[in-house]
């Protein structure tokens, strides 16, 4: 079942992967988790074969694979397409030509402008009675064109970008969107960013388009507030931030104690 069929069941749950390292991309595919977000903005990776290995790590468990690009680079989008992932996440989509550019790189004709090549993973390298339409219609229907709503602009020009086709979700990032209006940040949104959420949540609902965005911590009253708030695509967080939050756990509870009762 792709991540958009999943998404009409219901909201799908996944982790975003910092570290690039193909045994924690597996362990977090083989949790029973619906997608893994694989970051190429804030982390050291390239787009080269070290981190096709990230999405093949994946796809060894069948698990979706969204990458958040760099920036919107044509070849770059289709290279990680064409590599296996499911979609792409645009940071900072300012405008609603910033969006087309996207779904024109992600889509193939007559819904976008993609470079075809069946000697790909995407296109099962040509193998199995390979049909170029329908390859390409099997493309334009299950991956997906995700822009990040996280700067003012976005707002500005929300009408606009929603209506741009081929967007299937719409990725909302409160720590940046809070950056660029200069506002106090933290996990919990202010006010004038719950506004912006409140306005991208109604209408991407009426035009039937997802809301991808972060829940941290990631609890039981967090995710069901967060659904309720209208999030259907949940990201539970980094491998980074679940790994920092075990050590503060460990030096918390066994480690500065310990040392405190040794007077060390």
């Amino acid at each position: 079942m792709t991540l958009k069929e999943k998404i009409k069941r219901g909201p799908v749950f996944g982790m975003a992967c910092f570290t690039g390292t193909t045994c924690i991309i597996e362990n977090i595919a083989m949790s029973g988790l619906d997608f893994i977000y694989l970051d190429l903005e804030h982390t050291n990776w390239m787009l080269n074969e070290e981190f096709e290995k990230q999405i093949m790590a994946a796809r060894l468990h069948d698990i979706s694979v969204l990458v958040r690009m760099a920036d919107d680079d044509e070849v770059a989008i289709r290279k990680v397409l064409e590599w296996g992932a499911d979609g792409v996440v645009i940071p900072h989509c300012k405008t609603a030509e910033i969006a087309r550019r996207c779904v024109e790189a992600a889509k193939f004709s007559p819904m976008g402008r993609r470079g075809g090549e069946n000697n790909v993973r995407a296109a099962g390298f040509g193998y199995h009675n390979f049909d170029w339409n329908a390859y390409m219609a099997q493309q334009n229907r299950d991956t997906m064109v995700i822009p990040m709503d996280e700067d003012y602009e976005f707002t500005d020009n929300i009408d606009e970008i929603l209506a741009v086709e081929g967007v299937d979700a719409v990725n909302f990032g409160p720590i940046d969107y809070a950056v660029s209006k200069n506002l106090k940040v933290g996990y919990s949104m202010g006010e004038e960013v719950k506004e912006a959420f409140h306005v991208l949540v109604k209408k991407a609902k009426a035009k039937g388009i997802g809301v991808l965005g972060p829940v941290v911590p990631p609890t039981s009253e967090n995710l069901k507030s967060a659904i309720a708030d209208g999030y259907n695509m949940i990201i539970l967080g980094n491998d980074m931030w679940h790994f920092q939050g075990a050590l503060k756990g460990m030096m918390n509870t066994a480690v500065d104690p310990l040392r405190k009762e040794l007077d060390l």
